[in-house]
């Protein structure tokens, strides 16, 4: 709870009169500022060109050169994202990216780490038979619990169970499901759920700003996937059993490794160590910005824990590999080393007079969305909330900006802004493989029991555009296009 006092304080001090002023004021000249940021240091924009290769490596490795892909692919992660970092600190001159984008790796990559390997050593053993009702009941409960130790907890918690439950029928579409409903979607409603509303929290934006104003698209969106997805599974006649002989269920859960529970609650306890809103937690300061290590140290260092003294039972039960979170640590290297000039002109541009024309509620929610779904969608997000609030001569650095434009009644139609670039970056993070961290590691998990998972463009054409893309529109349809 300490965590969350300097925002409700500070959303009372000025008057909505002065605030309204200084904005007025403020814009002008912030324009001006951002006009000159742009032409010392914006990358050209053949830069992004080593972000889509990679993009395009990681959708057709798998496909068409897979032994050289699996041999490979962390030196290729690597070579791309030195030519990017390499090109900032020495052709533009452009530390702050590089820097920037070191910082959010390691945050990022700490947190799945210790959630991921804490995870391994419980083993959740359902002795029951999978039915689709079995199936949307846990499926809804990952969906709740996202919000409680995050999209990557439960999943890394629940996608083995999940499978072990639907071992004698399980499909592509089971994990698919789960990534669209564990991964992404249920994690919409606290600043824990998943990391771009932690980022917003961060930033300002009220604890349970998320639940007030997210719940009834949550709760929307949820129930129309279960509803495809029991259609999907009661057509599912599949039986992988070794004989015909049927099976004899118990109906009992059986929990093994359960003191790994603790390492899941202390990784969860560390997020909140952040020195930009508590002071007396130690930081790396660079340039007047606080970076944090203390909380990532914990992380490592709980993942290293949880590990050693984990039940071997539960880990032999798992079936644990390090191979998945090897994958996704040197994939999202790339992606977070090549993604920064596509990141930059975005955000550049929106923050422009001539982006700022085009920014409203529905062009954020897009916006944020499609690239949500191609980019990490924590940095899209914070780089939407930051355009928004240029676009009416607001700072993302200010805390009082950021108040103001979650509690509304200062900037223009501010809640429904931020409500569309909350909701997109979420929802929209399951469209691909690398919209959202656990989305990777959930396929890469499916793989490794010998699942066959669809390719990078198979997953889009075969159930993002068929089913989340219908979704996306609708909740659009109900919650914006009209508002």
């Amino acid at each position: 709870m300490v965590v969350m006092l300097p925002a409700n304080a500070e959303a009372s001090n000025p008057s909505d009169s002065d605030t309204i002023e200084n904005v007025d004021v403020y814009h002008d000249s912030h324009a001006e500022t951002i006009a000159g940021h742009e032409e010392d240091h914006a990358p050209p924009g053949w830069t992004v060109l080593p972000f889509i290769i990679l993009l395009l490596m990681i959708a057709t490795g798998p496909l068409f050169y897979e032994h050289f892909w699996h041999k490979n692919y962390p030196k290729v992660a690597v070579a791309f994202a030195a030519m990017v970092v390499l090109y900032y600190l020495f052709v533009l001159g452009n530390t702050h990216g590089p820097v920037h984008a070191l910082a959010e790796y390691v945050q990022f990559i700490s947190l799945l780490a210790a959630l991921y390997i804490a995870s391994g050593g419980i083993m959740i053993d359902i002795d029951k038979k999978a039915t689709p009702m079995a199936n949307v009941i846990l499926l809804v409960t990952g969906a709740v619990i996202s919000n409680l130790i995050g999209t990557t907890g439960a999943s890394m918690l629940l996608i083995r169970p999940f499978m072990r439950l639907n071992k004698t029928r399980l499909k592509a579409y089971h994990v698919i499901f789960f990534i669209f409903l564990v991964s992404n979607i249920g994690g919409s409603l606290t600043p824990i759920g998943d990391p771009p509303l932690f980022l917003g929290f961060l930033k300002g934006v009220p604890f349970f700003w998320t639940l007030e104003h997210n719940i009834v698209p949550w709760a929307v969106a949820i129930i129309l996937l279960v509803i495809v997805f029991y259609w999907f599974d009661s057509h599912n006649k599949s039986n992988y059993g070794l004989s015909d002989e049927e099976i004899t269920y118990s109906n009992k859960i059986k929990l093994v490794g359960a003191r790994n529970f603790f390492w899941l609650g202390l990784v969860i306890a560390s997020v909140f160590l952040d020195p930009n809103v508590i002071s007396w937690v130690p930081a790396i300061e660079y340039h007047g910005q606080k970076f944090s290590f203390l909380r990532e140290l914990i992380m490592l260092f709980v993942a290293f824990l949880s590990f050693k003294l984990a039940n071997k039972k539960a880990i032999q039960g798992n079936e644990f590999s390090f191979e998945p979170i090897r994958e996704v640590a040197f994939i999202f290297i790339g992606i977070f080393g090549t993604m920064m000039p596509a990141l930059e002109l975005v955000g550049g541009f929106a923050a422009s007079p001539a982006g700022a024309k085009l920014i409203s509620h529905n062009t954020l929610y897009w916006g944020t969305g499609i690239l949500s779904g191609f980019l990490d969608n924590a940095p899209t997000y914070i780089n939407f909330l930051t355009a928004a609030l240029a676009s009416q001569g607001g700072e993302i650095t200010k805390l009082n900006d950021v108040v103001a434009f979650a509690n509304g009644g200062v900037f223009h139609d501010s809640v429904l802004d931020l409500k569309a670039i909350s909701i997109a970056a979420v929802f929209f993070g399951a469209f691909t493989y690398i919209g959202n961290g656990p989305n990777f590691m959930v396929k890469s998990i499916a793989e490794q029991i010998g699942l066959k998972m669809p390719s990078f463009f198979g997953y889009i054409i075969r159930f993002s555009i068929p089913f989340l893309l219908p979704l996306l529109l609708v909740i659009w349809l109900i919650f914006f296009a009209f508002i």
